[in-house]
């Protein structure tokens, strides 16, 4: 097979015309330059160069390999200013995945901030629950995954590189009629009493309601199990009881409900920026989480 180097080397001498004015401007001995080419006509098979006393001609086989040449110079500049886009992010892909109370409350600002600087660059987010967001991590369907652990269920995968974002404290949901309303805080054995909304379907947050008030020394009574937090607020603005939820889930807060921070104890989650530590970070991909980590430290939660 033909040796590349020395095909754009012989293009170069091609068009300088001379192997001396070649060595000069590449900086390399005549010599030098002689040899490669000496070593590309025996890969050829033929000469490619008639030399004479005022320079080179270029035989018929020469000439064919002279504009061969000059379109793979072509080609390696065009690879050049490809990865180029790439690395100045004028160009590609970035896909991530989120889960959805981070999707409406920590991610909008990142994606506003990353496609004002970098409109050409084509950014795809995936919504979906943890166990499909660690199946498209694993296929590579995205490069990278907002995802959420608690003490009782921290992520501790040797294959994966985590990153923590911040802090996501839970707060109480009670009605405008209830009798707590409207204090500055409460904790969890203030409703031990209370009638409890929860999410369905075996929810992160239901576990953290049980596990929470087991350790102030109370089974929650549940009385309704939501599908999202806007169900669950919509029951409690009804009086069906009192609920708990991340701060982060609770951008958007209906008439008729109350929001108290929860004082310690409280099962708080970690937010965080998870990839697979055998796929290194795009530039594009880089700059994302750059951004996500600024969202996440000008946030108060």
């Amino acid at each position: 097979m033909l040796d590349v180097r020395r095909i754009l080397l012989f293009t170069e001498v091609a068009r300088r015309g001379s192997v001396t004015a070649t060595a000069r401007a590449l900086n390399y001995t005549p010599s030098a330059v002689s040899q490669q080419i000496s070593r590309l006509e025996t890969e050829a098979g033929q000469p490619l160069l008639e030399r004479h006393a005022r320079g080179v001609t270029l035989t018929d086989a020469g000439r064919a390999l002279a504009e061969r040449g000059q379109r793979i110079e072509r080609e390696l500049q065009a690879a050049e200013n490809e990865l180029a886009d790439f690395a100045g992010l004028r160009a590609g892909t970035l896909r991530i995945g989120t889960f959805p109370t981070v999707g409406a409350s920590l991610l909008p600002q990142a994606v506003i901030a990353f496609r004002d600087a970098h409109p050409d660059v084509r950014l795809t987010v995936r919504s979906a629950r943890i166990a499909g967001l660690w199946t498209m991590l694993e296929n590579r369907e995205i490069e990278m995954s907002l995802m959420w652990d608690y003490d009782w269920s921290r992520i501790d995968r040797e294959d994966v590189v985590v990153t923590s974002l911040l802090d996501d404290p839970p707060a109480l949901l009670v009605s405008d009629h209830h009798p707590l309303a409207g204090r500055e805080s409460a904790s969890l054995a203030d409703f031990a009493h209370d009638p409890w909304i929860t999410r369905a379907d075996h929810h992160p947050v239901a576990e953290a309601l049980v596990r929470g008030c087991r350790a102030v020394g109370f089974e929650p009574h549940i009385a309704y199990e939501a599908h999202d937090y806007q169900e669950a607020q919509a029951m409690v603005a009804a009086g069906i009881g009192v609920a708990l939820a991340p701060t982060l889930a609770l951008e958007g807060i209906r008439p008729g409900v109350n929001v108290l921070p929860l004082q310690p104890p409280a099962p708080v989650r970690r937010i965080l920026l998870v990839r697979m530590a055998d796929h290194p970070l795009t530039p594009a991909a880089l700059t994302f989480a750059g951004l996500l980590r600024d969202t996440a430290a000008a946030r108060t939660v």
